[in-house]
């Protein structure tokens, strides 16, 4: 990887009048600005639709769009929809914050209507994206409808338990008998896909490629899990035997029960883990460079007792190791990864990474330890590694000084030469920046100097996360102009 930094900002908090950023005009705009400011990647947060909780880290399926981030104007544009239909939702009030029940109540009414109208206009191209996507488009397209049909309740509550346990003659009837359904949601895709290969052919003609966020482990309540059972740790009611955590630790006395399902990485491994190839390959016709979250899982995981309140009864696993990084590897050699290495690690997760090849990640939030000198300061990198001040799970840099111990934003003053003049956010841009890391990402919040309300996400609650929006006007050509100058000083302007 060359020398490069690129910066993050999820496609859900771009400013539109619609209530969430989409794939449309604003998206290009943004665009322009990594352009303009000298970067070459656009970090985003997983695509995938939301569920209970709005996480993108909770999703009925690793290969489907967010039909949310369909942009509406260019619906418009295609005659599916009129701009007295678009602007008659309330969108909400707070251009400042994602309205997720807003969007669940006003956007499906809207979507079906482009439906109707664009199914059979578009039927070649529609039954081409089909005939591509069969691998995994038909499964969630009758998982999306029968869940729909039982009132969008978990598929492992389905009172039918014939489709709950994927019988054949079940699939056979509900695939006639949600026909339309199954179209619509078959449709949605082909509208979001349609869009985002136009966002990416935009981006890559501006020199901007895109890093996907792929997590670990996919939700429960997904078509994933649904449609492949025998790739997951389930019993012979297809409800699963332990979920996946996070033990207690410092900052989490009961650990993170996380909930998704294990895989039964033995099935997965008699296959050549297919079931992960395919994913992979799913994500890759998304992404230009995947970042691997909770890389540590995939050498040991922590398993903790499905129906357990908290992680704290959980046990280490043994996972397959290079056995499943080796087949990615060989088969994807044109992809790059990024290992997602932080929480606790052991000498064998450090091996695991060493023997990737893959660059781990480098928090300068996490850095300003005072108790301990860290690794994650940038006097102790090597080159192959990623600089991030700080991920989606972090505070802001603004909120982190607030909200720090005193010791550790002296430390980080003292280590940084920070001052009033240049400001807090931009002396600690300035450190990541400067290092030796191949590759250097900054939050756009931090580049904005945002404080805590500006924050992404704070893991292990539920509300209130996965919201803060970009608002018109705050990229402003003065602030391109410093990051595309502290960009050039320190050599990673690589498309000047």
């Amino acid at each position: 990887m060359d020398r490069t930094c690129g910066i993050i900002l999820p496609i859900y908090a771009l400013p539109t009048p619609h209530g969430i950023g989409t794939l449309g005009r604003e998206s290009r705009e943004f665009v322009d600005f990594l352009s303009e400011a000298g970067q070459s990647w656009w970090q985003i947060l997983p695509v995938g639709p939301t569920s209970y909780g709005d996480s993108p880290y909770q999703s009925p399926s690793t290969y489907a769009g967010n039909p949310y981030f369909i942009d509406l104007d260019y619906l418009v544009e295609d005659g599916l929809l009129t701009s007295e239909e678009v602007e008659a939702p309330d969108w909400g009030s707070d251009p400042a914050k994602v309205d997720y029940a807003l969007l669940y109540q006003n956007r499906e009414p809207l979507l079906r209507l482009a439906y109707k109208r664009g199914r059979d206009r578009q039927k070649r191209l529609f039954s081409e994206f089909k005939q591509e996507n069969e691998s995994w488009l038909a499964d969630y397209a009758l998982f999306m409808a029968v869940k729909r049909n039982f009132g969008m309740v978990s598929w492992i509550e389905w009172p039918d338990v014939d489709i709950r346990l994927r019988k054949p003659e079940a699939v056979a009837r509900y695939t006639r008998e949600l026909a339309d359904d199954i179209d619509f949601y078959e449709y949605e895709q082909f509208l979001f896909y349609t869009q985002w290969e136009q966002l990416r052919r935009y981006a890559h003609s501006k020199g901007v490629q895109i890093l996907g966020d792929l997590p670990i482990y996919v939700a429960l309540d997904s078509a994933d899990v649904w449609a492949n059972p025998d790739m997951f740790q389930l019993d012979e009611k297809n409800v699963p035997i332990e979920v996946a955590g996070v033990p207690p630790d410092y900052f989490s006395e009961d650990g993170q029960l996380w909930g998704n399902p294990l895989y039964d990485y033995d099935a997965m491994e008699r296959d050549g883990f297919a079931w992960w190839v395919r994913r992979i390959a799913g994500a890759a016709n998304l992404y230009d460079s995947i970042r691997i979250d909770h890389f540590r899982g995939i050498e040991s995981y922590w398993a903790v007792p499905y129906g357990d309140k908290t992680a704290r009864n959980g046990r280490w696993v043994k996972g397959p190791g290079m056995k499943l990084v080796g087949t990615l590897k060989r088969r994807f050699k044109n992809v790059s990864f990024i290992a997602e290495d932080l929480g606790y690690t052991t000498p064998e997760v450090r091996q695991l990474l060493a023997d990737s090849g893959f660059p781990g990640m480098k928090v300068l939030e996490l850095g300003f330890d005072s108790r301990d000198v860290s690794d994650y300061l940038p006097h102790a990198y090597s080159p192959h590694c990623v600089c991030y001040t700080g991920t989606h799970d972090n505070q802001t840099l603004e909120g982190w000084r607030r909200e720090a111990d005193e010791a550790d934003v002296q430390l980080a003053t003292t280590y940084l030469g920070l001052n009033e003049t240049e400001g807090f956010s931009w002396g600690v841009i300035r450190g990541g920046m400067s290092s030796v890391a191949e590759l250097f990402v900054a939050q756009m919040q931090d580049y904005l100097e945002l404080g805590p309300e500006a924050r992404t996400n704070l893991p292990g609650t539920l509300g209130g996360n996965w919201q803060w929006r970009l608002l018109p006007g705050q990229i402003t050509p003065g602030l391109t102009k410093r990051i595309a100058a502290m960009t050039h000083i320190y050599g990673r302007d690589v498309r000047r």
